[in-house]
């Protein structure tokens, strides 16, 4: 039976699928980028899915809703399905957005914001050059295989129309979601105590030598420091950068495992 024929038959639990790898074509890092056109991203997702209909098809599915109600149902929740999986994946990618943001209100670059065209949002200096550099890292370590490798997963996990509610999913995404303000800080932290320290160094200069701008020391002063900090720390935030990419796939998981 080529692919022609199996479609026909199955085409019900094609577009099933179809909706669920097009979930992570919406919201997730890279794949889910607005700099990459529409007509790209829902090509792309048709030839994985494509790809992947055989093996799931031979898997064994249910039979699709024969209403219309039904299958409009199923469609949602398998576009839940696919939407959760890069959502979670782009929670990881939002810790890297809050620490830039921290990065440039103590440096001073607050009021300095570039156009990001992954998500079309202006964002601070220093966020957009972290979040850029997470991108690059996330393709160089093979992160965007291993996130359909996921979705894929997910497929065995979790079959076509075996959703069920979960009354912790909330729980579980509102956890994810707070933990972006614990790591944002953490990131940051080198950073802002080396600020810290300059603005107590500075406010102990401005007591001792009151004719001493201190506005005028300070801003070059503390965006030096913050620079240098920051070249410092790049070497080990790469290495943080693995560790928060096991973390979305681990996190991926559970959100997964909580609508079985």
């Amino acid at each position: 039976m080529d692919f022609y024929d199996l479609l026909a038959e199955h085409w019900a639990v094609f577009l099933l699928l179809l909706t669920r790898v097009s979930g992570i074509f919406v919201i997730s890092p890279f794949f889910g980028s607005m700099n990459i056109p529409v007509y790209f991203r829902a090509g792309a997702a048709l030839a994985m899915a494509a790809v992947l209909f055989p093996v799931v098809d031979s898997t064994g599915i249910g039979t699709p809703p024969s209403g219309l109600a039904y299958y409009g149902a199923a469609v949602l929740a398998e576009l839940f399905i696919g939407w959760l999986i890069g959502f979670v994946a782009y929670i990881a990618f939002s810790a890297v957005h809050f620490a830039g943001k921290v990065m440039d209100m103590q440096v001073g670059f607050a009021m300095v914001n570039v156009m990001d065209p992954t998500s079309g949002q202006q964002i601070p200096l220093i966020g957009s050059f972290l979040y850029n550099l997470s991108v690059i890292v996330f393709l160089a370590v093979n992160g965007h295989h291993m996130l359909i490798a996921t979705l894929v997963e997910s497929f065995r996990t979790l079959p076509i129309l075996t959703m069920q509610p979960s009354l912790s999913l909330p729980l579980i995404l509102s956890n994810f979601v707070s933990g972006v303000f614990v790591t944002g800080m953490k990131v940051a932290m080198p950073v802002t105590f080396a600020i810290l320290l300059t603005n107590v160094g500075l406010g102990i200069l401005a007591r001792t030598m009151p004719q001493l701008n201190i506005f005028v020391v300070g801003l070059p002063l503390q965006i030096a420091i913050g620079v240098l900090t920051l070249s410092m720390v790049l070497p080990f935030y790469v290495v943080f950068l693995d560790v928060l990419f096991n973390e979305m796939y681990g996190n991926i998981r559970i959100a997964l495992s909580a609508l079985q």
